[in-house]
């Protein structure tokens, strides 16, 4: 292991020139940081973490805080988590993972401790009762989601509002008039989470707007609840023939149900869905969606983050604009030139 003593001889000065210019704590030539900062890279140095911390009162780390409540969707989580400590180790940081539903006492139990230096919160609801805390806390956050009130937080996300929207736009552009939303599983509409109430929101203006027949129906994440959410919807709504699905796991199920039901997709019925491109690629039929960019999202909120540490001036809030990408699952309404035959 190359140690600060290496670097020091490497570079012709004193361990204690090679730790001040580490440190900053004291003045040095503009020649002679060259010339550590040239033999830290040429040795490959790495300096100790703790010694870090000591030196610029930081641990290195941030917080990850998403509570792995009923009915969030495993998978798409994890692909946020991924994100945020790819990011994160591009600036030199690590990041600690909180997964328990611990509420304000969680933030505040490791912001007290100084165990890391920022915190990036996630599953937002829309009056998040974790808020308050996080505009009195010393250290910054980052909220992936936005609450009904984001005044003095910084938010990031993808404009689910819009997305609800846009999916219900392409279905009133290809003649459909009786269309449904088939959402998130309940529990995640009870606790008021906000990416889910957006969506809503929007599916519901568009529709509002279009003069279509709609409804909302929250399902539970199995098969057997995406074969009753088909029967039931077919049951209220015989005249169906556009649907918009925002709950991941039943996505393929519910479509094999409306066939086992009768209806070809996209023949007789278009699904849209706002999911991860690769679940939408990867059906028996291609479905037309809107992509989830965790990828991107997890990016920017560390960087945003990254920002507030350093006192850069960072925008309170950044939506993500949605778009949609055609595949096999639309097609214009019945009757509509183009469209699929009569039931």
């Amino acid at each position: 292991m190359v140690k600060i003593t290496d670097v020091a001889r490497h570079a012709g000065v004193s361990p204690s020139t090679v730790s001040y210019a580490l440190s900053g704590k004291r003045p040095i030539s503009e020649a002679t940081r060259r010339r550590v900062e040239e033999s830290i890279r040429r040795l490959g140095y790495r300096p100790h973490a703790g010694a870090r911390a000591l030196a610029s009162s930081r641990s290195n780390v941030l917080a990850l805080v998403v509570p792995l409540r009923a009915g969030i969707h495993v998978p798409v989580v994890m692909q946020f988590a991924v994100s945020v400590v790819t990011a994160a180790r591009l600036h030199d940081h690590d990041v600690l993972l909180l997964t328990q539903e611990e509420g304000e006492e969680g933030l505040r139990r490791v912001a007290d401790t100084a165990l890391v230096d920022a915190l990036i919160v996630m599953d937002v609801q829309l009056h998040d009762p974790r808020l308050p805390l996080l505009r009195a806390l010393d250290r910054p956050s980052v909220l992936i989601g936005f609450p009904a009130a984001p005044d003095g937080l910084t938010c990031i996300d993808l404009d689910f509002k819009a997305a609800g929207e846009l999916c219900v736009e392409r279905l009133a552009g290809l003649g459909h008039r009786v269309v449904a939303l088939v959402g998130s599983p309940p529990e995640v509409y009870v606790r008021g989470t906000a990416f889910a109430q957006r969506v809503v929101q929007g599916f519901t203006a568009a529709a509002d707007r279009n003069g279509l027949a709609s409804s909302v129906r929250p399902c539970a994440a199995s098969p057997a609840a995406a074969r009753r959410m088909a029967e039931q919807l077919l049951r209220e709504q015989p005249a169906l023939t556009g649907v918009v699905v925002h709950n991941e796991p039943v996505l393929e199920p519910l479509i094999d149900a409306f066939e086992q039901l009768g209806l070809r997709v996209p023949e007789d019925l278009s699904v849209t869905a706002i999911c991860p491109d690769e679940l939408a690629e990867s059906l028996r039929v291609p479905v037309t969606s809107i992509a989830i960019p965790s990828a991107e999202v997890g990016a920017r909120a560390v960087d945003l983050l990254m920002g507030k540490l350093d006192g850069t001036p960072c925008p309170e809030a950044t939506l993500l604009t949605p778009r949609l990408t055609e595949r096999a699952s639309t097609a214009p309404a019945r009757g509509i030139p183009g469209g699929g035959k009569a039931r």
